[in-house]
């Protein structure tokens, strides 16, 4: 008679189920925000129990507040690259901001980042959250600044042009035939949705 067989399990690491359960959260919350969430959803979203998810995220805003950061440090990590890149081609100024600019416009069709990040702005009631949201802001200017060399007013033009494209991507303006969403989209080689 054979042994029976055994069976070896991989036990995760914490942060390895972290990264799992922002994962997950990051489908739930986008489909219904931080208030709209319950953390029973996130639960079976990882498939783990409610008492794991808070032994691992103590809160539900801790856990938003991390998948915020995860959101925007992808963010941050696609335009520095974007930028690294121009200047490796040999870009400097307005066309490492050009291409810092395409390389968010390529993110906007990731609907649970763009869904997370606009849900963010909206949970910004919660002091913690806030204070994660500002200093996602402040590395994104201090990106654009140092990469760039822009002036104030081109880099609030393009942080506001940023914001404009999320409020289209999320209203899936692009599938829109009136002059309004003409308009607001510019000229057909932005294709931000």
């Amino acid at each position: 008679m054979n042994p029976p067989a055994t069976t070896s399990r991989t036990l995760s690491t914490a942060e390895e189920r972290r990264e799992e359960i922002r994962t997950a959260a990051q489908k739930v919350f986008a489909a219904r925000g931080l208030h709209g969430t319950p953390t029973i959803d996130i639960a079976k979203a990882a498939g783990i129990s409610q008492a794991y998810l808070f032994r691992l995220f103590p809160t539900k805003a801790k856990l938003f507040t991390a998948l915020v950061q995860r959101c925007n440090d992808r963010i941050y990590d696609t335009m520095a690259h974007a930028a690294a890149s121009a200047k490796a081609a040999g870009a400097a100024g307005e066309d490492v901001l050009t291409a810092m600019g395409q390389a968010y416009i390529a993110l906007l069709n990731d609907r649970n980042l763009l869904l997370v990040q606009l849900h963010s702005h909206g949970a910004s009631d919660d002091p913690a959250i806030r204070t994660q949201v500002r200093s996602c802001f402040a590395r994104l200017v201090e990106l654009v600044e140092l990469q760039t060399g822009a002036e104030p007013q081109q880099v609030r033009e393009f942080f506001a042009h940023g914001m404009l494209l999320n409020v289209l991507a999320a209203m899936n303006a692009d599938e829109v035939d009136a002059h309004w969403a003409q308009v607001l989209l510019g000229p057909p080689k932005i294709d931000c949705c």
